[in-house]
């Protein structure tokens, strides 16, 4: 059965991944991860070698010396420096930015990333329904995440009553995938109860339509839970143009996080990676270390609000996210919140991009 597979996946016709006038020679996009895990370094090596590189602009300043004086500020100004840092790695590379729909201030660090010429803006964490009044006479292209037919309905049918414009693609994101989770608790208790493909088929099925109807492609892109050529191949089949992989990057030599958050990740077992609830009112993946055990437990005290989502409410937060996440990309790990995909524990060994980005090679 291994030799047939293997068989399978050579043989395969894997396309590039065309996004209007891009063109990614691997169909594979690198998933954004903030706090500081998927900056310059991951994301310009990624689009080195053919795939999209994505920036989290997740609370992107926070080594800024006045960062906690100035999130904001910090924030928009690291932008545009990421964004500059990764072009030089990348060359002709494709480079993007993962913008929370739910971030304080979210059109400011939209309109960051346009003015420094970012190719394209995936957004979630809420529906980005207002996203394209934000990207207006520039060749930036979006892509809102979604996670059911719903959804990809609602927010086609807005943009195209209201901006006579679709997505350029669309990015589906699936209950493996890590960080925060677009399913309720109850869902992720029960995942293969979900038939969760059957969705995706629906999803590719109606944007489609949608696309035929208005004569364009909008290419759907899947997230969560992809972890090696097999799982890509998986989703292809379905009719997907393309993946997008967050944690399988992580154990890389280019990831922009600390050491330690990447050995967190080889040290994991299965039973080490649980569903938590975050303090910004969203069920997440993460690994089970000292700290969210301490967190179970009751509140644990935090310095001044750096202004990361409008979801939080800092006098009543458990635990300030943006410290653990911080914390987590810094190496603090026993002190931190390690958010990562249901994939983690599989991760053996450190590798290079150019080895994971050849295994998906066309």
């Amino acid at each position: 059965m291994a030799i047939a597979v293997a068989e399978w996946s050579i043989t395969m016709n894997i396309k590039p991944l065309v996004i209007g006038d891009l063109t990614a020679k691997i169909p594979v996009i690198q998933g954004g991860m903030g706090v500081g895990i998927s900056l310059s370094g991951l994301a310009g090596a990624v689009a080195a070698q053919g795939g999209i590189g994505i920036i989290s602009t997740a609370q992107i300043g926070y080594r800024d010396h006045d960062f906690d004086k100035d999130p904001i500020g910090c924030n928009l100004k690291a932008i545009k420096t990421e964004i500059a840092k990764a072009r030089e790695l990348a060359g002709n590379g494709i480079i993007g930015v993962n913008i929370m729909m739910a971030t304080r201030r979210y059109e400011d660090y939209v309109k960051a990333a346009v003015e420094a010429g970012v190719d394209l803006i995936i957004s979630g964490a809420g529906l980005p329904m207002n996203l394209p009044a934000l990207v207006q006479n520039v060749k930036t292209k979006l892509l809102p995440i979604v996670s059911s037919v719903k959804s990809v309905q609602v927010i086609m049918k807005y943009w195209m009553k209201k901006y006579r414009r679709l997505p350029d693609a669309v990015v589906v994101e699936g209950p493996l995938a890590g960080g925060h989770l677009g399913f309720s608790k109850e869902q992720l208790s029960d995942i293969e109860n979900l038939h969760y493909d059957e969705e995706v088929g629906k999803i590719i099925q109606t944007v489609n339509e949608t696309a035929k109807e208005n004569n364009t492609d909008i290419p759907v892109i899947m997230a969560g839970g992809i972890y090696t050529r097999e799982d890509m191949e998986h989703y292809l089949e379905l009719g997907a143009s393309g993946v997008q992989m967050a944690t399988r990057f992580v154990t890389t030599y280019e990831c922009d996080a600390d050491d330690a958050y990447k050995r967190s990740y080889i040290n994991a077992r299965k039973e080490d990676i649980v569903i938590v609830k975050s303090p910004v009112g969203m069920p997440g993946r993460a690994i089970l270390n000292p700290f969210m055990k301490k967190a179970a437990q009751g509140k644990i005290p935090h310095g001044k609000c750096h202004l990361c989502v409008s979801t939080c409410k800092p006098e009543e937060t458990p635990y300030c996210i943006t410290e653990a996440l911080v914390n987590a990309a810094a190496g603090d790990v026993d002190n931190a919140l390690l958010f990562c995909g249901a994939n983690a524990y599989r991760a053996e060994r450190m590798e290079h991009v150019k080895d994971i980005m050849d295994e998906f090679r066309p």
